[in-house]
């Protein structure tokens, strides 16, 4: 998954990117309202991880909220799921958050791995998946974050796993080459389409005679298929 962490302590933000990141996830982490507005708007995500009581990032703009936030993203058809983090605990300030579009809420202290398993369950919710999605011999166990062929495990680089993991996700659906690039893009770098096409060639090549291919649809993007697809 590409999570968005919204969060201005530093200590707590760098613990959730670290260990996001250890569980396999591609994390970009914001410390104030004008950076995760920015984000938000320009590069797609699985799920947004957003503090409540955040500095507004302007000079002198002092602090805001980010329940402002999430309205903007909702208010302009953003559907990504988001998991409230906050301190504030009061039963009031929960519903604000759920009215304002959150799709969960967990009070601080938190454990991480709760963190975790909770954005699984909206992720997979939004987008009406189980935890394991099978094609051919090929399976994905997205909370193990595995892959197996014929019950052996099926090891990728991460980002051939990422691409796989975005065509499963669920599976029978195409996936546009846009789509791909942004999730495996990061802002300081883009993946052109000749870097994409490499990808999937690669992939192509590894998954002969799983009873998985991939499909060029072209003008729409790629799809998972049974079957040893051109």
């Amino acid at each position: 998954m590409r999570i968005l962490v919204i969060e201005d302590d530093n200590v707590l933000r760098d613990v959730m990117v670290r260990s996001l990141t250890e569980a396999g996830h591609r994390v970009d982490p914001a410390a104030n309202l004008r950076q995760a507005d920015h984000f938000w708007r320009v590069q797609p995500f699985d799920a947004v991880l957003l503090d409540l009581n955040l500095p507004t990032g302007e000079p002198g703009g002092g602090m805001g909220s980010g329940l402002s936030l999430l309205r903007a993203a909702r208010s302009r058809g953003d559907q990504v799921p988001v998991l409230v983090l906050t301190a504030r605990d009061r039963t009031e300030e929960r519903i604000a958050g759920l009215d304002a579009g959150a799709d969960d809420y967990l009070g601080k202290p938190f454990d991480l791995a709760e963190v975790e398993a909770r954005l699984r369950a909206l992720v997979r919710r939004s987008l009406g998946t189980q935890d394991v999605s099978v094609v051919g011999a090929l399976m994905l166990d997205r909370k193990a974050r595995r892959l197996s062929l014929r019950g052996e495990p099926f090891d990728l680089p991460a980002r051939e796993f990422e691409v796989l993991w975005e065509l499963m996700t669920p599976p029978g659906r195409v996936v546009s080459k846009r789509a791909l690039a942004d999730k495996l893009s990061g802002f300081d770098e883009a993946l052109g389409d000749n870097a994409l096409e490499a990808f999937i060639s690669r992939l192509r090549k590894k998954l002969s005679g799983s009873g998985a291919g991939i499909r060029t649809l072209r003008g729409l993007g790629y799809l998972l298929e049974a079957g040893d697809a051109p």
